[in-house]
């Protein structure tokens, strides 16, 4: 076909809605035009290029042992209730009801779908290992749909799923998967990078993301330049700047008239902002959380969320203080109980044990304490790392000083392990004739 021919108009000037090059280039070209926010018709050229990507994806898939098969986008809200999976995606989710009322959602992924086939057609470890996979639409209501084709509504994805008899076929099918990936990347011309990464809604134990390093990227890649260790923020560790011991003092309170933030309360004393302790109250599936990180340091709320166990989890507002007794900007972990006070839970990082005569707030107006010690002063329910990772602190595999760089996801991979075969009851088989879990990826 010639091009004058071609359906779809290229472009002069540089369109006004698009704020990456990449989508400043896929309107240009006359690759795609956007119906509404994040969804997106994909005209004749951009189809073309899809389909060639789709193919090379097929045969990576297929030559790592996978089968194409192609699941219903419609999904019962009875397989994900088995699950509970769908209050973790919570808004993410697009349901719609049918003429029965009967309620259904449009797959966001496909875990349960899978797992219900493989509980109806896999009964003996005979029929393990295997590997299946689609290339199907996706639908994800996301909050801010930007940047073309990296944040949409209603997009191709492909999923593969693996079933295996135990954790050494999972890790071999897991490996398989690093391979397979990698090799698309390649074929694509994409210097794909793969790290640490958090499981999210999917669930699950270990998981790693494929990254391609770009300013335009919306996640941040902490790397060490040493070992190669590499992980997306929400995952990854770091080694704190240290403080020295010093001998611990008696608490006194310090009037600090209009001073509520850290900022603000280290200029005013004169101190490090490492000197003093952040309190920051979350509502995690409605109940209070008071998390306390050293006053230099930022909660990594994705690391909060999971230590928690928790769905839902926001600020808390000023009003929901005030309820327990507390004072928004000068609240502090001194005089909160941990365990015995259901109506708050505390969490605190370990940097807050890391240091003496720290500042802390004074639960009422106008003041704070000076002299605050972990052990003495305060204590709290559950001491684990919730700190986010930044560049120049040091690394957790080699210590020296990470960098941080900002990526584009393009796969991830997840070891689901029995995380949602054993909820929806999805067994074989084994040689003694056992009935054992399906070991998933």
């Amino acid at each position: 076909m010639r091009f004058s021919k071609l359906f779809g108009k290229t472009l002069r000037q540089m369109p006004s809605e698009a704020d990456t090059a990449s989508h400043q280039l896929l309107l240009r070209a006359g690759m795609v035009h956007q119906l509404v926010a994040g969804v997106y018709s994909y005209l004749p050229l951009g189809w073309r290029i899809l389909k060639k990507i789709e193919n090379i994806v097929r045969e990576e898939m297929d030559r790592a042992g996978g089968q194409e098969l192609l699941m219903p986008v419609l999904q019962p809200v009875e397989l994900w209730e088995e699950t509970g999976r769908h209050l973790a995606f919570g808004k993410t989710m697009f349901s719609l009801s049918d003429r029965r009322d009967r309620t259904l959602f449009l797959g966001p992924t496909h875990e349960e779908v899978i797992t219900d086939l493989a509980r109806h057609n896999i009964q003996s470890y005979r029929d393990l290992p295997r590997l299946l996979y689609q290339i199907q639409t996706k639908f994800r209501d996301e909050p801010r749909p930007r940047a073309g084709l990296i944040r949409v509504r209603e997009f191709p994805m492909k999923d593969l799923y693996s079933f295996d008899t135990d954790e050494e076929g999972l890790e071999q099918s897991y490996q398989a998967m690093i391979e397979a990936y990698s090799n698309t990347y390649a074929r694509c011309g994409l210097p794909a990078v793969m790290v640490e990464a958090d499981s999210g809604a999917i669930g699950g134990k270990d998981s790693h993301e494929f990254m391609v390093l770009t300013e335009s990227g919306e996640d941040e890649v902490v790397h060490c330049p040493g070992c190669g260790y590499a992980a997306n923020a929400e995952k990854a560790g770091s080694v704190k700047t240290g403080m020295a011991a010093e001998e611990p003092l008696p608490m006194e309170d310090v009037a600090t008239p209009g001073i509520k933030t850290i900022e603000e309360l280290a200029g005013f004393l004169g101190v490090p902002s490492m000197k003093t302790l952040k309190a920051v109250f979350y509502m995690v599936d409605e109940q209070l959380v008071l998390a306390v990180i050293r006053g230099d340091m930022e909660v990594n709320e994705t690391k909060l969320r999971n230590r928690l166990q928790g769905s839902a989890l926001r600020l808390a507002t000023g009003a929901e203080l005030v309820k327990v007794g507390l004072e928004a900007g000068f609240a502090s972990p001194v005089g909160i109980a941990p365990a015995g006070d259901k109506k708050i839970r505390t969490i605190g990082d370990p940097s807050v044990a890391s240091g003496n005569n720290l500042m802390a707030g004074g639960n009422r107006p106008d003041t704070h304490i000076r002299n605050v010690n972990y052990g003495r002063d305060f204590q709290v329910d559950t001491m684990t790392d919730i700190s986010l990772a930044r560049a120049g602190e040091g690394c957790p595999e080699c210590g020296k000083p990470l960098l941080s760089s900002r990526g584009i996801e393009v796969g991830h991979i997840f070891k689901l392990e029995t995380f949602i075969s054993r909820k929806l009851g999805a067994t074989f088989l084994d040689r003694d004739g056992v009935a054992r879990t399906m070991v998933m990826g």
